[in-house]
């Protein structure tokens, strides 16, 4: 999505940085397109150390299960605010849907593309680049501020920004559009003060959040009020209210203006603009359309996010575990003490366990009869966002257009929604920018339906059989004709170095998610998403199954509030004075 759109020693054999780093690299997304490797058998470690495969003693203040971004940023911080902190990685290599892989000396993102605000500091930076900066750390990017969009209306290069946007709906579609959008820009705008004078950093789940962001940020939240004007301030108090209800208050009719803006809710939280939260989308339209605004990509991929993030965690002195498959959370008295990993080992937590797996996962780890009934049926009845299809290439980049942007949105139809399967194809090309990321003279590309998927279509089939073969090919055809549409006559399938086609099974089984799912598709307005604490104590979550919810800027967010709630008022203040905000 996009925001898969748009938001990081000891004994020798622990992960330890780089090195350690592209030494694994090859062995794992050979097997997250489903090739030669099989994952361990159940039970069985995938540690080559077997019964130790993390660094130290066998107990940690904090157990970070997964090492997605939210969990990251959660151990980061924890690290950082000096507790002894372990994550705990089923994997060979850390980053869940953000980890990158190497097949032939092709280098793949597996799940986020489109990214920005990475260079953002101070109150209103990124919640992902505030985490970054109380770590020290930094990521190499390249800046741009455009993608080429091929929808029913046509063919153009979409950019970025206050004006540029208004040139290209006037040249392709109408004046009226051109006017509808001004006034959603001149409406929306202003409320970004009020969405943005609160940094996430400064969020913690219990009481101290009066001390930490209510009184700290008084002051900044009264100004931005005021600078919004009457007219302004009442459309902030819609922030928490569905983004539909901001457009239909502003009498918004332009079929393609409408449209627009329900994909890029959709993409951005995978619920179209009658579910998506106002903050969240007037924050994204904060990054994309004020002045001086551009996208960003790191450039050695995704990969470099959670690099940067996992140096952070381990410059404090958190530590990194993989092939560490969680079996079970350890419940005593009523209370989360460790965890029970798939070799049999049991690693105590002195203050708390957290989860950065999703809500259902979640809930398959813990006993049934230590989890209130009540906390069982709410889970298991939380609507789910279908699953993806993906195609990962590696191809000769002779005879393509010498223009080549790194993103491409394809739209068959608008009538049947942006939801519908088999509809919306995004793709990202970003050797064009990250020179290293393919062997020279070539690039590489991801391209994928952004959680459309239905996983019904794959339940139950075994990934051996014929019928599933014909079903990828059937399923990643709409993918195939995206990519040539893309890039042009000059692009032959067949010639392709490397083609892998992943399915809802894929991600069910390489990134441990229930059904394969994106997340929670939980509407606004109608429900929220829930908190990181649970009914058991010392049991938390972070990541995409919590608030603020799906996203790379999300999940970033949810894994701070978990971090900050585990250490006092005082320690958390100091680290907001220390990064300066």
């Amino acid at each position: 999505m996009l925001s898969a759109m748009s938001l990081l020693c000891d004994p020798p054999f622990v992960f330890s940085g780089f090195k350690f780093r592209r030494q694994r690299r090859k062995t794992v997304l050979a097997r997250s397109a489903e090739v030669e490797a099989p994952l361990p058998a159940k039970g069985q470690p995938s540690s080559p150390r077997g019964k130790h495969p993390f660094p130290g003693k066998s107990e940690a203040d904090v157990i970070v299960i997964g090492s997605g971004i939210g969990g990251l940023c959660c151990a980061g911080l924890l690290a950082r605010y000096q507790k002894d902190v372990l994550v705990l990685e089923s994997h060979d290599l850390p980053g869940g849907a953000a980890h990158s892989f190497e097949v032939k000396g092709y280098k793949f993102d597996s799940g986020p593309s489109l990214f920005s605000g990475f260079q953002s500091r101070g109150l209103q930076a990124n919640p992902l680049a505030q985490v970054l900066d109380a770590l020290g750390e930094s990521v190499a990017c390249a800046s741009y501020d455009s993608w080429m969009v091929y929808l029913p209306e046509g063919e153009f290069l979409s950019r970025i920004g206050p004006t540029e946007f208004l040139k290209d709906l006037e040249k392709y579609v109408s004046l009226d559009a051109v006017r509808e959008w001004k006034k959603l820009l001149n409406a929306v705008l202003p409320m970004s003060a009020a969405a943005m004078a609160l940094p996430p950093l400064s969020i913690r789940g219990d009481w101290g959040v009066i001390s930490t962001a209510a009184t700290r940020y008084a002051p900044s939240l009264l100004k931005s009020f005021i600078q919004m004007g009457p007219q302004g301030a009442l459309g902030a108090t819609k922030l928490l209210r569905p983004f539909s209800e901001i457009v239909d208050s502003l009498g918004l009719k332009d079929p393609f203006v409408r449209n627009w803006v329900d994909l890029l809710c959709f993409l951005l939280a995978g619920v179209k603009s009658d579910g998506t939260l106002s903050a969240e989308i007037v924050y994204m339209f904060a990054e994309w359309y004020k002045p001086g605004c551009s996208l960003e990509y790191p450039l050695n991929g995704s990969g470099a996010v959670v690099d940067a993030l996992v140096r952070g965690m381990q410059k404090f002195g958190g530590r990194l575990a993989l092939g560490a498959h969680v079996d079970n959370i350890v419940i005593e008295n009523g209370r989360a003490v460790g965890v029970k990993l798939s070799n049999g080992q049991f690693v105590r937590a002195k203050k708390a366990v957290v989860s950065n797996a999703s809500m259902w996962d979640t809930l398959n780890l813990l006993p049934a009869d230590a989890v209130p009934q009540s906390y069982q049926d709410k889970v298991k009845e939380t609507p789910q966002c279908e699953s993806f299809m993906h195609l990962h290439l590696g191809f000769d980049a002779a005879n393509l257009p010498e223009d080549l942007g790194i993103h491409h949105i394809v739209v068959n139809d608008w009538s049947k929604g942006v939801d519908a399967d088999q509809n919306v194809v995004l793709i990202s090309i970003p050797s064009v920018l990250g020179k290293d990321l393919a062997p020279p003279g070539k690039h590489i590309l991801h391209a994928y339906t952004p959680g459309t998927e239905p996983f019904s279509l794959w339940e139950g089939l075994d990934r051996k059989s014929l019928e599933y073969r014909r079903l990828k090919e059937e399923r990643s055809e709409v993918m195939w004709r995206a990519v040539e549409r893309s890039l042009g006559p000059g692009f032959k399938r067949e010639s392709c170095d490397v083609k892998l086609v992943g399915t809802p099974l894929t991600h069910k089984r390489f990134l441990r998610r229930n059904r394969g799912t994106y997340g929670p598709a939980i509407k606004a307005g109608e429900a929220t998403f829930p908190g990181h604490s649970t009914p058991i104590p010392q049991l938390f979550c972070c990541g995409d199954s919590t608030f603020p919810g799906i996203g790379v800027p999300a999940v970033a967010a949810s894994g701070a509030i978990v971090a900050n709630t585990l250490v006092s008022v005082s320690q958390h203040s100091e680290l907001l004075d220390a990064v300066g905000i």
